[in-house]
């Protein structure tokens, strides 16, 4: 699993942008206001741009760009313009400490 950040460090209804590696797409990791954190892709699945920068409400982020909704829980997009799900990522607090475990994309050779 990756550090992220403390959870105190980010606040309700905001968001981190990670970076893992140059083979992983960015993560958007997210404290929603329902107090649950959650990690999806970065790069919404309409077109480029980043639900980090979004408007969290409630268990939802609002793409920044075109409006676009997503499930924070599941990954799906709940209004067009978006209609193919974004990828989500396993998140656990551990002493404190926010960590993402990638998800293993399905497209990657082994």
């Amino acid at each position: 699993m990756i550090p992220v950040c403390r959870i105190d460090d980010l606040p309700e209804g905001e968001a981190v942008r990670i970076t893992v590696d140059d083979h992983t797409p960015a993560i958007a990791v997210f404290h929603a206001e329902d107090g649950g954190f959650y990690a999806v892709d970065d790069l919404c699945s309409h077109q480029d741009a980043s639900l980090s920068e979004g408007y969290v409400e409630g268990c939802f982020v609002e793409c920044p760009l075109h409006a676009a909704l997503f499930d924070l829980r599941t990954g799906a997009a709940t209004c067009l313009p978006a209609r193919r799900p974004v990828r989500t990522h396993e998140v656990a607090v551990i002493d404190g400490v926010l960590h993402v475990r990638p998800a293993v994309r399905k497209d990657a050779v082994a």
